[in-house]
Parts: C-alpha cells; structure tokens; sequence
C-alpha cells in the first residue's frame, strides 16, 4: 500500500498503519500489527507483520514497511506509525530498532493502540545503544569488508 499524505498531520499515517494491519498474516500468534513510513516527500509505505511457523522467519511490520519503502527507491524518512489492539500502545523489537537505527534514525515513531493511547518517541529514544558506529562500504572502496 503507498498514498500520499498533503495535510502534513499523523492522521493519515496512522489510518495507513490500521488499514496495513488489515493485512497481516498471523495464524499462529493471532497478533496483527501495522506500521507505516511517511517519505520526507509525503508517501506513505504500509507494513503488516507477516509469520511463518519457523518464528525467524518471521517479518514484523516495520521492517515490511521499511522494506516495501526501500524497494521502491525511497531514501528520506519522516515519521512512523505501528499500532495493535493492545492495552498500551506496541512497540518494536530489538530488529526492527536496529534496522530503524541504519535506515531512518533521525525519524519519529508513534506508538498506538486500539483505544487512542499514543507515545510519541524518536528512533534515538528507542535504541540508545545501536549499532551504528561501523563505516559504511562506498562506491569508491576497493576490497572486501
């Protein structure tokens, strides 16, 4: 799923992140998630949690929102949603904090439930600790890493 967002709010990240949720596949936790990724140009990539019953297999939905939105050539990141029905608003793993932290650590992230609870956070706040000190291979080296 990719939209646009033009009137700069949350809202329509945040219906994106639910209406992604409709889409995941989660027969064996029963435990759908949602997320949703606004470019710095306002399109909005969608992601849902996506199982398999080999549990390491598993893609959660900020990575698949991430994913979907690197696959189609988006760079710049702005903000995020991931939202569930639980009784506080969900949060992501320690791997989706560490992709966030390499793809978009300066975005900030709205964590929400199903009744309306909200936090409002930062990719720094999430994973103080990352890894993310180890240079980055450039089209100029030569070699392996």
């Amino acid at each position: 799923m990719t939209m646009t967002n033009n009137r700069n709010s949350w809202d329509t990240l945040i219906a994106a992140a639910w209406q992604a949720r409709e889409h995941a596949y989660a027969p064996y936790s029963g435990f759908q998630v949602g997320a949703a990724i606004e470019t710095a140009t306002g399109t909005i990539y969608g992601g849902c949690n996506i199982e398999n019953v080999s549990y390491g297999l598993t893609n959660c939905a900020e990575r698949t929102a991430m994913f979907q939105a690197i696959a189609n050539g988006a760079k710049d990141f702005k903000r995020m949603v991931v939202c569930a029905d639980t009784p506080e608003p969900i949060a992501p793993c320690g791997a989706c904090r560490q992709v966030m932290v390499e793809l978009c650590p300066q975005i900030e992230v709205l964590l929400i439930n199903k009744s309306g609870k909200q936090i409002l956070t930062n990719v720094e706040n999430l994973m103080p600790y990352s890894f993310s000190d180890f240079p980055k291979k450039t089209e100029n080296d030569e070699g392996d890493m």
